[in-house]
């Protein structure tokens, strides 16, 4: 296992640093001075070899005495089309008039901005970019150039994701990782690590069916699920941030979740004692002719499923994630970013050591009751399929596969005589028959099965209040933006994104939310199928994932610090958006 995590290592830090070679540091991809001659100041821009500019991000602005854009009154080169995106390939010799100046603000000196974002074909995109000149008007000097190898970034003021991958850029590595590692503990308390726990305590169970179970074994199997499973994610992540694919889609399409939730379904009735799930048989001989070899079967089969759960149960976008993302493509570093990855993931499997050294130390020993306990979990196992297939089926038929779970498990559960165990089983089949009542009324949410009932006409109109209008590409969200008069919000959303259904029932339900919305022109960009218009749409806002909150002023201009990732609760919501607009 060793051998394989390090080869893994090995290999992709080779391939980082042959990536690496194919990236222009800053001020060699953007070579810029800006130059007086006689009655103009010429902003020269040269750009290195496969880097262009996006045309809507190159901005000239006058900033002293007065702030005043002028982009639109100075003579820009025609852009073209790159990729969906409208770009500049040739280098930029912006000329700026005195007398534009004039007309503007009557003044002896100004202060010249200019503004630009750019990337590289090799798939790199730098940060936003500026660059200042004071001019005085009467100075006797008439030719000058002023060249800077610095590039300032532009926006002081970031984004929780855009200060985490600031956090990467500039931070020692040991507090970087230590930073990253309780990012990862704050993690494990959300629904996406959730479903791991009676993964590995199922794991637990089985293993301690064949022998002794001890808080030295619980642990050790522990940790081989959780490396796997930080395995898992680090090599996913580094390839998402390389390539700019979107970590979640690729194991999250419909096709892919219902194997998996088949997986599961076999895994339960394979504790319900119906089947025994085993490595083929070849393969055993082979592995047995060492003398560890059930061991190693053991940890193959656990390292496999940690790998797997990683990919299949867990991958949900958080600031920490998508800051680590954005920090490996804009800077191709992929073995920090690979680290602070892996470290995260850690952080994230903490509570699954403590769980498998918790159990290790007070499993009793085998006997009858683990045929029970393997029972339970089988039932869990099959709420996870249902849990996953959420994100692929409709509401209504998900509601009623809940309530054919609760309903099935307290029949089948009911050949238990001990009251307490009739007590749970009495709970979880009028649970059952609640939801199978709410199937019939139409509800959609397993928590609430009697909305449709107890919802008052008040809270119905203001949970309808929250209405969002769609678009499908760049063209519809530049057209809907310009068309808006209040500021807007755009909802990145996709069906198998847990956390956008949680914002969705949650957040978005809020009373306050709710009112604080309504100032607001509200679009939802549904990336569910991740096609090439949902990619250029993610890609020009730095969204590697859903769900992603991008908002702009009601002067239609991007206020790129209240951007959000990931999932936020009302009262965390509503503190961003209110520092931001009042």
């Amino acid at each position: 296992m060793k051998k394989i995590l390090l080869l893994l290592f090995m290999s992709f830090y080779a391939f980082s640093l042959e990536l690496q070679q194919d990236f222009l540091e800053p001020d060699e991809a953007f070579k810029k001075e800006f130059i007086k001659q006689n009655d103009k100041v010429i902003f020269s821009l040269n750009l290195g070899k496969n880097i262009y500019l996006y045309d809507d991000k190159l901005k000239v602005f006058i900033t002293k005495p007065s702030k005043i854009e002028i982009t639109e009154e100075v003579n820009i080169p025609e852009p073209v089309e790159y990729d969906e995106f409208i770009v500049h390939f040739d280098n930029q010799n912006i000329e700026i008039p005195f007398s534009l100046l004039k007309s503007k603000v009557d003044s002896s000196s100004y202060e010249i901005e200019v503004k630009f974002q750019g990337c590289s074909k090799a798939g790199l995109c730098y940060a936003p970019m500026s660059d200042k000149y004071t001019l005085d008007l009467n100075s006797t000097s008439t030719n000058e150039s002023t060249t800077k190898t610095d590039t300032s970034v532009v926006d002081t003021e970031l984004n929780e994701t855009d200060t985490i991958a600031n956090t990467l850029k500039t931070g020692n590595m040991l507090l970087v990782l230590a930073t990253f590692f309780g990012f990862g503990l704050l993690l494990s308390f959300t629904p996406c690590v959730f479903p791991m726990i009676p993964i590995l305590s199922s794991i637990i169970v089985g293993a301690s069916q064949n022998e002794k179970m001890t808080a030295g074994r619980g642990f050790f199997l522990s940790l081989i699920y959780v490396l796997a499973m930080a395995m898992a994610y680090t090599i996913a992540g580094v390839i998402a941030g390389l390539f700019g694919a979107n970590l979640q889609v690729a194991l999250q399409n419909p096709y892919v979740l219902t194997v998996f939730a088949a997986v599961f379904v076999a895994l339960a009735f394979s504790m319900f004692g119906y089947f025994r799930i085993e490595l083929p048989q070849s393969i055993q001989n082979k592995i047995n002719k060492s003398t560890d070899g059930k061991e190693k079967q053991g940890v193959v089969g656990i390292a496999i499923m940690g790998f797997l759960s990683a990919l299949i149960v867990g991958p949900c976008v958080a600031p920490p994630l998508a800051g680590a993302l954005v920090y490996i493509g804009q800077t191709g570093d992929a073995v920090l970013g690979g680290l602070a990855l892996f470290v995260l993931s850690i952080g994230m499997g903490m509570p699954l050591l403590l769980i498998g050294l918790g159990a290790g130390k007070f499993m009793p020993k085998p006997g009858g009751w683990m045929d029970s306990v393997s029972k339970v979990f089988g039932i869990i196992m099959l709420a996870i399929a249902v849990w996953m297939l959420d994100r692929v089926l409709d509401a209504s038929i998900v509601m009623f596969l809940w309530s054919a779970l609760f309903l099935g498990a307290a029949i089948y559960l009911n050949v238990y005589k001990h009251i307490l165990a009739q007590t749970i089983t009495a709970i979880i089949f009028l649970y059952g028959v609640a939801l199978f009542f709410g199937t019939i009324s139409g509800a959609t949410n397993p928590l609430k099965p009697f909305e449709k009932f107890t919802n008052a006409s008040g809270v119905v109109s203001q949970t309808q209040a929250v209405k969002f209008s769609y678009i499908k590409n760049i063209k519809e969200l530049d057209l809907a933006i310009a068309a808006s008069s209040k500021p807007v919000m755009l909802d990145f959303y996709a069906d198998w994104c847990v956390s956008c259904k949680e914002l969705e029932e949650i957040t978005f339900k809020d009373a306050e939310v709710i009112k604080k919305l309504q100032g607001f022109t509200l679009l939802k960009a549904d990336v569910t199928k991740n096609n090439d218009e949902d990619k250029a749409l993610q890609a020009k806002y730095g969204i590697v994932g859903p769900p992603g909150l991008i908002f702009w002023n009601e002067n239609n201009e991007e206020v790129k610090a209240s951007k959000i990732v990931g999932y936020k609760n009302p009262k965390d919501f509503l503190e961003i958006v209110n520092k931001y607009f009042k």
